[in-house]
């Protein structure tokens, strides 16, 4: 059976969706039949993968509101063989629209319960909040990949998330398992990213992988091209480094 994981931060600007992104296309890369979704308004990890988000005929929020298919909902990416469930700015409404719907809490999963066999792994990308959304995507994975940029306050809130976390495995989704927390935009140069790390290590009861996500210019450029990075600079930093990640996260074994 496959493994489902939510990556999820509720702090913006943490490097979640390139994270999403980039893990995504590497497990393809590594030969793995791989599925994302997009559960965040915004919409970037779509457009990050190369789709229109804006020109998609159904998206999650169809799917959500019973619209649309699972299968109707895909959409080819540029990674060769990964589809997205795409995500645009309608998925905003989705919370109030859901308000009424008897066990909104697993609407997602029960959709995915349909194609879970079908893949190796599905990426789920959070929105940057503990709303119903990111509640959704806990009901539906095995596991949550937490990306933590290498900053002063990359605890703050981290707290926060693990007790959702926690509030999930104990009332929705007792499988649900923290995957690990993974370091982003680390600078080598400073003290600062060394004590973070040093400082999550010594705080955190949680998987930490070992694979460190530099702060890379190439990383921030690509999606601007619709390219994950290991299709828009694979000998970079950044493309050796979501590559290393991907391997660790195949090798689990306790997952």
């Amino acid at each position: 059976m496959g493994r489902i994981i939510a990556v999820a931060n509720q702090k913006g600007g943490v490097g979640k969706t390139t994270t999403a992104i980039n893990l995504a296309a590497c497990l393809a890369e590594a030969g793995k039949k791989v599925l994302t979704i997009d559960l965040d308004p915004q919409g970037n990890m779509t457009s990050g993968l190369g789709v229109d988000k804006n020109e998609v005929e159904n998206t999650v929020y169809e799917l959500m509101l019973d619209e649309c298919s699972i299968k109707e909902s895909m959409t080819d990416t540029v990674v060769d063989g990964m589809k997205v469930i795409p995500s645009n700015v309608n998925l905003a409404g989705a919370e109030i629209e859901l308000l009424g719907i008897p066990e909104k809490e697993y609407i997602l999963r029960n959709a995915v319960d349909y194609i879970k066999e079908d893949y190796d792994f599905i990426v789920i990308d959070c929105p940057p909040s503990l709303n119903m959304l990111t509640i959704n995507a806990m009901t539906t994975a095995n596991s949550v990949l937490v990306p933590i940029q290498c900053e002063y306050y990359a605890l703050e809130g981290l707290s926060q998330l693990i007790h959702t976390i926690d509030l999930v495995q104990q009332r929705l989704n007792p499988n649900l398992l923290i995957e690990g927390v993974v370091f982003t935009m680390y600078d080598v140069r400073t003290n600062l990213s060394n004590q973070v790390v040093e400082n999550v290590r010594n705080n955190l009861d949680a998987k930490i992988y070992d694979t460190l996500i530099p702060r890379n210019i190439r990383l921030a450029e690509a999606p601007s091209y619709g390219l994950p990075i290991n299709l828009y600079d694979s000998k970079s930093a950044g493309a050796e480094s979501y590559r290393l990640l991907a391997k660790e996260v195949i090798d689990r074994k306790d997952i």
